[in-house]
């Protein structure tokens, strides 16, 4: 029986410590009842998952991919964009595409204008008790 050992696989994933944690992480996955993709030859999970890296029958991207998707709590789901809405005009004036649309501007001195004209609410007798 071939055992395969960490310098087969140390050319699919450089990194030791990444190769423990992919190979750990998909013999999690065999143990939760993922199909083999190599013969098991009576060795555990985390010896199948090994020779599955050395052997090429799974990419250490998609394996690093699933272990983050796995570790996450918060995940985004790709949802389409919204339409944009089209403004709603008066039939009067119809925006046209080439048309500009302009806002009124207000200086500052007008707000504080308009803004000392408005007359304070008066107190009532539930405010005072």
């Amino acid at each position: 029986m071939a055992r395969v050992t960490v310098e087969d696989c140390i050319d699919k994933v450089e990194n030791r410590f990444e190769l423990v944690l992919l190979a750990s992480h998909r013999a999690r996955m065999i143990a939760s009842g993922s199909s083999i993709l190599v013969s098991r030859d009576n060795d555990k999970n985390p010896v199948v998952a090994l020779r599955e890296i050395a052997e090429e029958k799974l990419t250490p991207e998609d394996l690093k991919e699933d272990l983050i998707h796995s570790l996450q709590k918060h995940v985004e789901v790709d949802e389409p964009e919204a339409d944009p809405v089209p403004l709603l005009t008066s039939q009067s004036h119809v925006a046209t595409p080439d048309s500009e649309v302009q806002f009124d501007r207000m200086s500052e001195e007008d707000l504080l204008r308009g803004l000392d004209g408005l007359v304070p609410p008066t107190e009532s007798a539930d405010d005072e008790d």
